[in-house]
Order: structure tokens, then sequence, then C-alpha cells
């Protein structure tokens, strides 16, 4: 095939055979859901002064991920059963439907709803250029390729909400989605003629024989992000509560069922426990992804409520943490091995130092502030995830370091789900329950970030755990 025998790729002899045009063909999926995942934050105000509703917003990145987790783990499977070219095409038409649904939507229940059709079609698209890679690609070449997805992820994160910011200015909030409704639709299409090879028109078991897809646990998982979303759109103490338990009852079931299924389990063993640092490396996931949703979400809509600052400011300051996340990860990519535990805890101490930052900025109004406290948060992202992620990997069980490396990213979009929903209960409990108003926006300021702190501690606690003496002897026994 396309390489070197260094095993470096030869882009110009990809482009001569159509292997690149592929590429970055498949590559689209990524660029899509990732740029939408991201830019709905910037359209929120403009969209909830039309559509009202804000007692749901948290629910717009909730339900988005929540469909991604679910066809990201079936789209891996049904390449098996189904020709990856297919899979591709009904993945864009899903997308392209999901956002014409939000393009079009006369109210916010509607817009959830394309929302989640959306998360569908692009957490199959990024499974799908994934398991691509693996299909159409030489082996020798894969890290590369993985590379440049990479790349064009954070390019997204980048793009998504000031590309929201632009729409929304220039145009409509819901020209922003109809971009999308064009894009997925012109991929679907496309997928008839890039998509022509063998291996991409003919169903192919990766391993023989597909594994089973998790249906009760992720049952599970959907009905405990829901049950906790609902806790928080009409606040009522014992209803609330009620709901919020049950939830969080769902959660630790999915965790135990995901456990009782080693066939299709999604995470390794002993998931949460600090005797090993697979365990105490997973907490800290789970406990950022989940107590940094709250900018993520409701950002935009605060500072243009409160402060007026205009939403293509806003964008900007989103973006430059995707920035700051992707520029500190090439800076440290490098570090020698010795060096990444004390690099985990800084980073995670810089993410908890943005959350405690935000508290005061968000409220004070201070924009270089704000920017600053979103530099701290994704750059503490961009140092410590990598080595995170390669901790949990190398000391995962033997016969589990597949499932360790693909369970961070699962863990990360759990985490931004759950968080999405729990954020929704903390900004209608303080405020947006009666409505968008300044006087509500002020106090959501404050406690939507503060309610977080205890979660930014548990993670800090947990990189502590991971670098400390106590966790090491466990690598070689895990």
């Amino acid at each position: 095939m396309t390489e070197t025998s260094t095993n470096r790729v030869d882009w110009r002899a990809l482009w001569a055979n159509g292997d690149l045009a592929r590429f970055c063909f498949i590559s689209l999926g990524i660029l899509l859901h990732a740029t939408n995942e991201t830019m709905v934050a910037t359209v929120m105000p403009a969209m909830v002064g039309e559509l009202a509703g804000v007692q749901l917003v948290g629910w717009s990145l909730a339900i988005y991920e929540l469909g991604a987790i679910v066809a990201g783990a079936a789209a891996g499977r049904l390449v098996s059963y189904v020709a990856l070219r297919t899979n591709m095409i009904v993945a864009a038409l899903l997308y392209a439907a999901g956002a014409l649904v939000c393009a079009i939507a006369p109210s916010m229940p509607l817009f959830l709803a394309g929302r989640s059709i959306e998360g569908f079609g692009g957490g199959a698209l990024v499974s799908l250029a994934f398991v691509s890679v693996e299909r159409l690609f030489p082996r020798a070449i894969w890290p590369q390729l993985f590379g440049v997805m990479s790349a064009i992820w954070g390019v997204a994160a980048f793009s998504g909400p000031v590309l929201g910011a632009l729409m929304t200015e220039l145009l409509s909030w819901r020209w922003a989605f109809g971009v999308f409704t064009v894009g997925g639709t012109a991929m679907a299409l496309a997928s008839f003629i890039v998509l022509d090879t063998p291996e991409a028109t003919r169903p192919q078991a990766i391993t023989g024989t597909a594994p089973p897809f998790p249906f009760a646990a992720l049952g599970c998982l959907a009905v405990s992000v829901v049950l906790i979303a609902t806790a928080g759109v009409d606040i009522a103490l014992l209803r609330s509560s009620l709901l919020l338990v049950l939830g969080l009852i769902g959660l630790a079931l999915f965790i135990r069922i995901d456990a009782l299924k080693p066939g299709s389990r999604l995470f390794p063993s002993r998931l949460f426990s600090w005797r090993t640092p697979v365990g105490a490396g997973m907490t800290m996931v789970a406990a950022f992804s989940v107590a940094t949703c709250s900018f993520a979400v409701y950002g935009p809509l605060l500072l243009t409520s409160l402060h007026g600052i205009p939403i293509l400011t806003a964008g900007y300051i989103i973006a430059a943490e995707s920035i700051a996340w992707s520029i500190l990860s090439i800076l440290v990519a490098n570090a020698p091995p010795e060096r990444e535990r004390l690099i985990i805890t800084g980073g995670a101490l810089m993410i908890a130092a943005g959350i405690v930052g935000f508290a005061y900025a968000v409220p004070a109004g201070s924009i270089p502030l704000i920017l600053f406290c979103a530099l701290l948060q994704g750059g503490g992202f961009g140092i410590a995830w990598p080595f995170v992620t390669r901790v949990i990997v190398a000391s995962a069980r033997d016969g589990e370091q597949t499932i360790a490396s693909a369970a961070v990213p699962t863990m990360q979009r759990i985490g931004y789900a759950v968080g999405a929903a729990l954020t929704g209960i903390v900004a209608n409990a303080s405020g947006f329950s009666e409505g968008l108003n300044r006087e509500a926006a002020a106090n959501v300021a404050t406690w939507l970030f503060l309610a977080f702190v205890p979660l930014g501690i548990l993670g800090c606690l947990a990189a502590l755990r991971i670098s400390g003496p106590a966790a090491r002897p466990q690598e070689a026994t895990s």
C-alpha cells in the first residue's frame, strides 16, 4: 500500500491512488459531529430567546451525547453485518435529518428531538471513521492517520463556537443547523462514489464474530440520564430528589451490568477502585468530565443575558479553551515517562482552578478573567488527558488494554451527558425554572460553578492517587 520503509505516510502516493481523498472523506464525519457538538452553546442565547424553554437548556448537550454514545457503540458492531458504505450513508442521513429538525423546530421539545437524532448520526459517523481506517488503510500508517483525525477534532472544537456565533449574528441560529443539514446530505450522497472499494461495500466481521451489543447496559444508562435531566425541569423538592436518586442508582446499575457482561463490556474491571491506577484514572476522567460542563452549556447564555457580551466574543472564549487543549497537548507530548504523573497532577489542579475561577469571573463579567479560566481549564485537560489515558491503558489487566483505551472517551462522553443533566438541575434550582431574566441569571452564574467544585476536588484527589507511591505497585499486578 502507500507507505515508506520507515512507516511514514507517503501522502503523494495516497493522493495519486485516491486513498487520500477517501481518508479526508471519512474524516468529514468527525468534523461534522465535533463542530455541531461545540456549536450549540453559542446559538443557545438566540434560540432560547425565540423558542423559550430555558429550563431545558441542559438537555441540549445531554441528549446529544447520549445518542452519540449509543450509536457509537452500535456502529462498530453493525459493520460486521452491514456494509461500511451502507452504515455511513444511514448515519449521514440521520445526522442531516436531525439537523433539519433542529433548524425548523417551532419549540424546544422538538428541537431536543432533533438533537437526539443528530447525536445518533454524529456518534455513528465518528465510530465509522475509526472503523474505516482499520478497514481501508494498512496497519503501519494507522498512528499517523489517527493523529490527523485528532487534529481535525481540534479544528472542529475551535470552529464550532465561532460558526454558531457568526451564523447567529449574520443570519439566524437556524442557519447554523441548516449548514449541517446540507453537510450530512452531501456526505450521504458522496458515499456512493467515494466508498467504492470491496472492503467498504460488503460486510466483513473484524474478528470473525462481532461482540454482542450491550443493550441492557446502554438502556440503563439512557434511562438514568433522562431521569437526572427530568429532575431539573420542574423543580420540586420531593419529586426532583426522587428522580435524581433513581438516576444515580441507575448509573450504579449501569456500571454493575457492564461488569457482569465480559463479552460486551465497555469498561475495564475494577472501574473506580482507587487501589489501581486504572480505577483512580477513570475516577479522574469521570469527575472532571461532569464538573466542566457548566461553562460549555450555559456560558454564552449567562454572558449575554448578564453582561451584554457579544455572542461572537463568547464563541471566541469557548474556542480558546479548545486551542489551549490542543497546543498544550502538543507541547507536553514528548515529556519523559518519569514526569507524566507530575504533569497529570498539574493538569488536574489547572482544571479545578478553572472551575473555581468561573464561579467569580462569570458573575463579575470580566472578559480577561473568564478567558484566563477557560485557558486554565482547556490547558489542564490538554496536558493531563494524554498521560492519564496512557497510565490507564498501561496499567490495565492483560486482555483489557483495548477495552481500557476505548473506555476513556466513552467515560468522557457519559460524563458530559450526566454533567449536562446535572447543570440543568442546578441552573433551574437557582432561578432559571422561573424563566430567563437578569436576576435569575446572576444567581445561576454563581451556583452553577460552585456546585461542581466538590467534583473538581475529587478529580484532584484521584490525580494525586495516580501519582502517589501507593498506586505504582499496582501497575505490575493489575
